[in-house]
């Protein structure tokens, strides 16, 4: 008998015995970089004659390592293979399955550091960012191994005389997963467990920024127990060819998707497409980022407001997309609220995250680079440069947090998503225009809202899959917070929500005559 879910609690760095423990992880991780690592097929690990590369962001000279660069024949044995397996793995007890999911949480939290360390090196997180994101991994294994279990269990239905009626959920089949690069271990993990849990097989494709954290995640789950062919792993240097060959396949019965707008888009079209030899219509799970507002009324707390402003936008350089991109500040409070938000964006610490005094570091390649430093250009034309807009020293990708002020309404920055270390600060006239601009995006995953007198007004009106009030707006935690948005947002499929595994599972009513001959 499981107990109750609880969340993990996160890593106090200001311990000297977590600091000590932490640096030991990521020399540890160190020494294990520079290998090459492969694809892995129904448990049979293959090596390709063309190889990528992965690269510290924070530190362009430390090789992260070289990996498999897949090609379309391995995405349809990798497909093959979960096939073959998916008929044992669906009758497996999902207890049984369960009890994988909890024995690789149980490996994840005595290796707690590393996988952290991991996405310091390969990911470019500082100390409590990395940390948090393997906290939600962890819970994410274990809150769906118990969502599993609940989600086996039969379904009553109204009686009806004479009939026993009942509904039960079953697996899908075989799918994907091609997770983002900036949760490349709770989102990896989440998108692997919830399919898996519910009865389904995968082939994983993972970033082709963070495929180290990828093989990490995937070799847990292989360490765990899981079953050959369950989950198979495919990396590639160009993620369309194996992942857009497997969207487009006509076995593939799901997709699990986070990432860009452009991709989740062109995925969720595609999906749409019936193809030779396709027996179902593809389900599709689409995560696909934000321009998220915090909106701070005529009598919010100026230093909380600014607090989490500043938090929403800079935690891991902005790349989140539940990052706080633009605040829409009360004319009454505007100034207070830009002056301590400068004041605070001074405070962060900038540079290699491998030092744990260091809150702000690179963004994840030189393309996103470019894309930040071409949006700093347009925000330099629209509005007032307050502090940064420019790249900052190191040998990475790093930029300054970067905050324009009195920036219009209709400005691109305040309207397009940057994902880097952009805030866009606009004065509002009043809560009803404050509430109009908030509205006016076509995404809608999370925003925060700062006041007191208008609190129930903005939980009914203000548009967006996750609201935090008197907070900042990132850090969702599992069965918590549950986590998806609205609109070009995605599909809103409540990841770490009670009903998530029902993405997974198909249901089938179950009438049984109880009176042989009787209609």
């Amino acid at each position: 008998m499981l107990g109750p879910f609880q969340t993990t609690t996160y890593t106090d760095f200001s311990d000297p015995a977590h600091q000590a423990a932490f640096r030991a992880a990521i020399d540890k991780v160190t020494r294990d970089l520079g290998r090459t690592w492969p694809v892995v097929i129904a448990g049979v690990e293959e090596t390709t004659e063309n190889t990528f590369g992965s690269v510290n962001p924070g530190d362009l000279d430390q090789s992260v390592g070289q990996f498999a660069d897949g090609t379309v024949d391995h995405a349809d044995r990798a497909l093959d293979a979960a096939w073959k397996a998916f008929p044992a793995w669906a009758a497996t007890p999902a207890q049984d399955r369960a009890n994988i999911l909890l024995r690789a949480a149980e490996m994840m939290r005595l290796r707690r550091h590393e996988f952290s360390a991991a996405m310091v090196l390969e990911a470019g997180k500082s100390w409590p960012e990395a940390d948090a994101d393997t906290a939600e991994a962890i819970d994410f294994l274990d809150f769906y191994a118990r969502s599993a279990v609940e989600w086996a269990a039969s379904r009553p239905t109204t009686p009806y005389p004479g009939e026993m009626n009942s509904v039960h959920y079953q697996p899908l089949g075989a799918g994907i997963a091609i997770p983002p690069w900036n949760f490349p271990v709770a989102i990896t993990a989440g998108m692997c467990a919830a399919p898996i849990a519910a009865g389904n097989t995968m082939v994983l494709k993972p970033a082709e920024q963070t495929p180290y954290t990828g093989w990490l995640v995937f070799d847990l789950f292989r360490q765990a127990g899981l079953p050959d062919g369950v989950l198979n792993f495919v990396t590639c240097a160009d993620g369309a060819i194996v992942g857009g060959h497997l969207v487009q396949h006509p076995r593939t019965r799901f997709i699990s998707f986070t990432g860009s707008r452009a991709v989740g888009c062109w995925i969720y079209e595609e999906a749409g497409k019936v193809r030779p030899g396709q027996i179902w219509l593809k389900r599709v799970v689409a995560e696909m980022g934000g321009k998220d507002a915090i909106l701070v009324d005529e009598d919010a707390h100026v230093e909380a407001a600014a607090v989490a402003i500043v938090k929403s936008a800079f935690g891991f350089q902005g790349q989140k997309c539940s990052a706080g991109s633009r605040a829409l500040i009360h004319t009454a409070l505007y100034d207070e609220v830009e002056a301590r938000v400068i004041a605070l964006t001074e405070k962060l610490v900038q540079g290699d995250p491998r030092d744990v005094a260091n809150n702000a570091g690179p963004v994840i390649d030189e393309e996103a680079r470019d894309k930040v430093l071409s949006y700093i250009a347009i925000g330099k034309d629209e509005a007032t440069l307050l502090i940064g807009g420019e790249t900052a020293p190191g040998n990475g990708h790093y930029i300054q947090p970067t905050v324009f002020g009195s920036v219009p309404e209709d400005g691109r920055i305040a309207n397009e998503e940057i994902f880097g270390p952009v805030l866009a600060l606009v004065r509002v006239t009043g809560y009803e225009a404050g509430v109009r601009i908030f509205n006016d995006t076509d995404y809608g995953l999370t925003g925060g809202f700062f006041g007191t007198k208008n609190i129930e007004d903005a939980k009914r009106r203000l548009y967006c899959g996750n609201l935090y009030i008197n907070r900042k707006c990132t850090g969702a935690l599992v069965d918590v917070q549950p986590f998806g948005g609205f609109n070009m947002s995605g599909t809103d499929a409540k990841a770490g929500g009670r009903e998530h595994l029902l993405q997974f599972l198909q249901a089938k009513s179950i009438a049984e005559r109880l009176v042989p001959g009787a209609y």
